[in-house]
């Protein structure tokens, strides 16, 4: 199975962002991956419309919104309207969560949700039924750099196994070393988010990077 591999371009290079985009994207990657925080679900702030815009303005691959927000509901329009192709919200920031999947869905544009570490599997099952992407946050929303919290791993088990059942796919979110990649793939999960553990920062170039964590 294909790994899906998305980059955290949060962790770019923003004074040279054009060419970090079309580096990645002829490094192969699959989704240009998109954390967008407001300061009041999570205590910092990220990217904007504007950033999202010079990435899809530069690229003809996916391009997702992690909505690290409040209320995503009143924002969709305007991600939507930048060319995202998938857009992820947080069930605990929106009070009708299956309306606003299905809203998504219906402007033509896959939907998913980001489940927090201490987000149980019971109270997101309804939600499965019209999610096409499921992300697993392994650290806690907000900060590259953090520890992965090890008893993730059950999450992931638990999602592997209701995937039988619906057409979603598993990405990982957070901590994710070349060494954690192997690992979560062997488990079952279909995609990665790549931040400072395992592709920016490094003393490999992007190509060598992708094909070398394609190989594991």
């Amino acid at each position: 199975m294909k790994k899906i591999l998305c980059p955290s371009m949060m962790c770019a290079d923003y004074g040279n962002l054009k060419d970090e985009i079309i580096a990645l994207d002829k490094a192969g990657i699959d989704i240009f991956h998109c954390d967008v925080m407001d300061g009041s679900f999570v205590p910092n702030m990220t990217m904007g419309i504007m950033d999202i815009k010079t990435i899809r303005k530069y690229t003809d691959k996916l391009v997702d919104a992690h909505l690290m927000i409040e209320n995503p509901s009143t924002k969709i329009d305007l991600f939507i309207d930048a060319g995202v192709d998938l857009i992820y919200i947080h069930p605990e920031a929106e009070r009708y969560v299956i309306k606003t999947l299905a809203y998504i869905k219906s402007k033509g544009v896959q939907a998913g949700i980001a489940i927090n570490p201490d987000t149980s599997i019971e109270t997101v099952h309804e939600m499965l039924n019209l999610v096409d992407y499921v992300m697993v946050m392994t650290v806690n929303p907000g900060f590259a750099g953090q520890p992965f919290i090890d008893f993730m791993r059950d999450k992931i088990k638990r999602l592997v196994e209701l995937k039988k059942e619906r057409d979603f796919k598993i990405i990982i979110d957070g901590a994710m070393s070349p060494e954690k990649i192997k690992e979560m793939s062997e488990l079952g999960a279909d995609g990665f988010i790549l931040g400072t553990s395992s592709l920016f920062g490094k003393d490999v170039d992007y190509t060598t990077a992708i094909t070398q964590l394609r190989e594991m």
